[in-house]
């Protein structure tokens, strides 16, 4: 069974760049085929990769939704609904190199995410098998924590800024981990943005009150924020850059 390492903090803080940085990270050392699963509603982990996706968990649900309703229906002649979602969802499933990259999407209007997050939920287990590592950016918050929607959880990495408030939301997020049993091997914290690459005194003392497992801090850097304005990337940061530095450095630690 895959590896699940799941990313999760507040919004805002770089989830979704430590997530694109550690999948490359995997790749380059030859720890794929990587699984990247966006399970954000507001999908970009794409464009941190530098990969185009045409079709989301999302895109799926809503025209089975509107083939329902439809005088002409897409679903071929003597296909089932079940059999035409399925052969659909592959087509959600982008391919690259040394990852594949599963988009949740959205739903369109009005109205809550738990059929597309019952998509995600069934299309997870049945590729678990298929990769040695899952990374799964999380949607800012708990929500898939607290659904149930990861089918297993072996790391869990707890991304905050270098806030009081930060800190103390994954602190929240990892007390529900323990209230869930989802039981994974490991919980720890990495702190972004760290003026410096350094942690003031009033942080650490908020991460002693947390009971928190430290095990790397990511410097704030310039290029991070000139490749985001440029359409590049942020994966594809050069390698002696003090953020991808910092990302491999976590990545070691954890055995990976």
């Amino acid at each position: 069974m895959a590896h699940v390492i799941a990313v999760a903090g507040k919004g805002g803080v770089g989830k979704t760049t430590f997530c694109g940085m550690l999948i490359r990270y995997l790749c380059e050392k030859g720890k794929g085929p990587v699984l990247a699963v966006d399970a954000d509603a507001n999908s970009n982990l794409n464009e941190v990769l530098g990969v185009q996706v045409e079709t989301t968990l999302g895109d799926v649900r809503e025209e089975i939704a509107r083939a329902e309703l439809a005088k002409e229906n897409p679903i071929p002649p003597g296909m089932s609904k079940a059999d035409y979602a399925e052969m659909r969802f592959e087509d959600a499933l982008v391919e690259d190199d040394d990852f594949d990259l599963l988009v949740m999407g959205r739903t369109q209007g009005k109205g809550c995410y738990c059929y597309v997050n019952g998509l995600l939920e069934t299309q997870l287990v049945r590729y678990q098998n298929n990769y040695p590592y899952f990374v799964v950016d999380n949607e800012a918050g708990m929500e898939h924590i607290s659904r149930g929607v990861l089918p297993s959880m072996q790391t869990a990495i707890l991304v905050s800024d270098c806030s009081r408030r930060g800190i103390q939301a994954v602190g929240r997020i990892a007390r529900l981990i323990e209230e869930c049993g989802l039981h994974p091997e490991r919980t720890v914290l990495v702190v972004n943005r760290a003026p410096g690459g350094v942690l003031n005194d009033g942080i650490k003392e908020e991460i002693e009150i947390q009971k928190l497992d430290l095990i790397g801090v990511i410097p704030q850097d310039e290029t991070v924020y000139e490749f985001d304005c440029d359409g590049k990337p942020t994966a594809d940061l050069p390698d002696d850059n003090p953020v991808k530095a910092a990302v491999r450095t976590i990545a070691e630690k954890l055995g990976f």
